[in-house]
């Protein structure tokens, strides 16, 4: 199990755009090596130019991932906590008020996993559907009041209501907006070219390594840059769940959780 999960973890970061342009770097280094171009560029220049944004991109993503998981706690606990109230607050407890919480709050569950799975343009179209939700959960809350529970208690449900919103407009902000995409195109185009314009420096290393070894360079420059490169697609958005750190919303758990 534990080699199945590794290998799929490779295969994340390792896909077809890894060997499409180690392949294009290594015949760049062959063709440079027999036309005679050769030259020694600066070692520096990968780090500048290339490593530090892409890391400072990494870096970002996975803030954002973080925030992410922080806004989905947030909605969770206070869905669950209106549904205690509607459950433990009334005086009188035969009363279906709890049933419809309970209800409500897994199709907000579900609702908000679909949402988070649009595209931005879908999410726009569609997010009417959330704040229908949203009104019904706020309509339904303030129905404690018909079974005994006092202005004090109502004020409260009405600011967990209030922060589920906050909580889900924090998500959908995230899922809306990435990390500068002026950024990141900079960043694919160096990852992408790099490899194939650096091959008179990698000809220029030949003489360096034994004859099995001339194409070590060329590979490894390429298997790192993009692998780095899918390791911030992967973490660009946390809720798609298609990379290992994605945010997995079980929209049937909370049904588990309410008892």
């Amino acid at each position: 199990m534990e080699i199945k999960k590794i290998f799929r973890s490779f295969t994340l970061i390792i896909n077809y755009k890894t060997f499409i342009i180690t392949a294009l770097a290594v015949l760049s280094s062959f063709v440079c090596f027999h036309l005679g171009l050769t030259a020694k560029f600066p070692d520096m220049l990968v780090g500048v130019a290339i490593v530090f944004p892409v890391v400072f991109s990494i870096g970002s993503a996975y803030t954002r991932r973080e925030t992410a998981l922080q806004r989905y706690a947030d909605f969770k606990g206070h869905a669950i906590a209106i549904y205690y109230a509607t459950r433990d607050w009334t005086t009188a407890k035969d009363n279906t008020l709890p049933t419809k919480m309970s209800q409500l709050v897994q199709d907000l569950m579900h609702q908000t996993k679909l949402m988070l799975k649009l595209t931005p343009e879908e999410f726009r179209n569609r997010e009417k559907e959330m704040y229908a939700l949203f009104s019904q959960l706020s309509i339904l809350s303030m129905q404690l009041r018909e079974w005994g529970v006092q202005s004090g208690e109502i004020s409260r449900v009405s600011q967990y209501v209030s922060k589920i919103i906050i909580a889900f407009d924090n998500m959908k902000i995230i899922h809306n907006y990435r990390t500068p995409v002026t950024l990141r195109t900079y960043s694919k185009v160096f990852i992408y070219v790099f490899p194939i314009i650096y091959g008179p420096y990698f000809a220029s290393t030949f003489h360096e390594y034994s004859a099995q070894l001339e194409y070590v360079m060329p590979v490894l420059y390429s298997f790192i840059l993009v692998s780095l490169d899918n390791i911030q697609d992967h973490l660009e958005n946390p809720f798609d769940e298609i990379g290992e750190d994605d945010i997995v919303i079980d929209a049937d758990e909370i049904r588990t959780l309410m008892g």
